[in-house]
């Protein structure tokens, strides 16, 4: 069966579904024994908030949501505080809140979405993807890896320590 897998922009109309994915996520990540997104966050007013902003994105397949990321030019306080050192001082997107519904969970959709990202950046003279996550988010520091992201150091939110990887785009 071919399937037809789209990346855009997230609408109004996409917000329950996006808020069904994360939820499926938090437990996933919860199940592996990772305590990112453990504490409230994220929530329907992030996903709200997102999409007003212009900043969420999804990964349809046959016009079904099945992952979410989103994807912020150049704005990420956090990141000036690195304890580490970034590849480069260039523009770059910053990729939070990736999430993959149940029914896609292992089938190589967060590494399209972030595949599918990459063009997206490229296209719009971003040569920089700039990510962090929880030291015990396995499946995603796996998806880093294969993906060519290098670790650059450790940046801090909401007051935990979170392991920060940049990609340059050619």
């Amino acid at each position: 069966m071919n399937s037809e897998i789209n990346f855009r922009k997230a609408t109004p109309e996409d917000a329950g579904q996006i808020w069904q994915i994360l939820q499926q996520a938090i437990v996933r990540r919860k199940n592996d024994g990772s305590r990112q997104w453990q504490d409230g966050y994220p929530n329907p007013e992030t996903v709200e908030r997102d999409i007003a902003h212009g900043i969420g994105y999804v990964l349809t397949e046959n016009n079904a949501v099945v992952a979410y990321a989103a994807v912020i030019y150049n704005d990420e306080p956090a990141y000036e505080a690195i304890e580490g050192k970034w590849l480069s001082d260039a523009d770059f997107n910053v990729v939070h809140r990736v999430a993959v519904s149940d029914e896609a969970a292992g089938k190589g959709i967060a590494t399209e979405i972030f595949r599918r990202i990459e063009e997206y950046s490229r296209q719009n003279g971003v040569f920089s993807i700039k990510v962090d996550t929880n030291f015990d988010n396995t499946a995603m520091l796996r998806i880093l890896e294969k993906l060519g992201y290098t670790y650059c150091g450790e940046v801090y939110f909401r007051g935990s320590a979170r392991r920060a990887f940049e990609k340059i785009l050619s």
